[in-house]
């Protein structure tokens, strides 16, 4: 899932804060008496623990009625019992936030997008096509913690293709429906080229840039290690993106703009080019907030669906098949620009 904490960018803040207040509930149903009085006192802690999180952190927070917000909240939350009454009123609460990207998981949805089973996330794929191109698909990734066997799997994908001669790549974000960032940043780094590639700017204007170093994230360095260089250093990329495409992938998306030798093709993006940082409840519950817009590299902040360079009409029926006009569109771009060797 992404990310806009600084020091390091994937830090997730662990609000103790929230577990304290399960403690100590009689202060806090004192602080926030509009949060009404049929709550049980474990449950109206915990939905002010979650309404805490959301005043104190969101990208719109100066924006917004948060004493409506929590009246809203507390009236939907009824005759709660326990923290998973309140559920629901805490998804309508981050609803109302009105950024169109914070969500809601409940401790078993947050343990499986965590540490997911082996095998449950596609991998990304590398093929060589005709012209000396490679093609490197980057699917969705759960999170960060999830992303190694991604990693692996797709540097090796990348060695393979660029030992072939690859003169240019094809980026397919088209079935990227968002998670982890950091993940397919570092699977594609030795395409994108290392420097500040992006940024995370928060509501008082604070920036905290996407950096790649080796080929990696920097501040997973350590984890994942530094990437092997391509033979042939700043190639020409396309990258393909589709409705599909959001969040995380728009992140990545975004990396790839005014990038020289750059150019996309497809269908414009979902629209929620946002950071959000996760912050974990009491019972495992995690909220995915959003609290920050992104910027490229040249620090335009991005609003609003990504529009490609080219617009080729979408057809979903035939991704990566020889019938595929967006790629087919962004090969003949790049066999322009990256004439095949003799």
């Amino acid at each position: 899932m992404k990310t806009s904490s600084p020091n390091p960018l994937a830090r997730r803040r662990l609000i103790a804060a929230a577990a304290a207040a399960l403690l100590t509930a009689t202060g806090c149903a004192g602080r926030h008496r509009a949060e009404g009085t049929a709550l049980s006192p474990g449950a109206r802690a915990y939905l002010t623990a979650a309404l805490d999180v959301m005043e104190g952190n969101s990208l719109f927070a100066a924006d917004l009625d948060w004493p409506a917000i929590r009246r809203e909240a507390s009236a939907r939350a009824g005759r709660a019992r326990v923290p998973a009454d309140t559920y629901e009123a805490v998804r309508q609460a981050l609803q109302a936030l009105g950024d169109r990207h914070s969500r809601f998981m409940t401790p078993q949805e947050a343990r499986q997008a965590l540490s997911p089973e082996p095998g449950s996330s596609a991998l990304p794929e590398a093929r060589m096509l005709t012209g000396s191109l490679g093609y490197l698909s980057l699917p969705a990734v759960s999170s960060d913690l999830a992303a190694t066997a991604y990693v692996q799997q797709a540097r090796k994908a990348v060695a393979e293709i660029d030992g072939q001669g690859a003169s240019g790549w094809i980026v397919d974000l088209r079935s990227n429906t968002g998670g982890d960032m950091w993940g397919p940043l570092a699977a594609v780094g030795p395409v994108l080229g290392d420097g500040d590639v992006g940024a995370f700017v928060e509501a008082d204007g604070k920036r905290t840039p996407w950096t790649i170093q080796s080929g990696t994230p920097r501040q997973y360095l350590t984890t994942w290690g530094p990437a092997a260089p391509l033979a042939r250093t700043a190639p020409a990329v396309a990258v393909l993106t589709s409705s599909r495409t959001a969040s995380a992938a728009e992140a990545v998306a975004i990396a790839f703009r005014v990038r020289p030798d750059t150019r996309s093709f497809g269908q414009s993006t979902r629209g929620v080019p946002t950071g959000n940082d996760s912050h974990s409840l009491p019972d495992g519950a995690l909220i995915l907030l959003t609290q920050a817009r992104e910027a490229d590299r040249t620090g335009r902040i991005h609003n609003g669906p990504l529009p490609p360079d080219e617009q080729v009409p979408d057809d979903t029926r035939d991704l990566g098949s020889s019938q595929d006009r967006t790629l087919e569109a962004a090969a003949r771009w790049l066999r322009d620009r990256t004439p095949a060797k003799p």
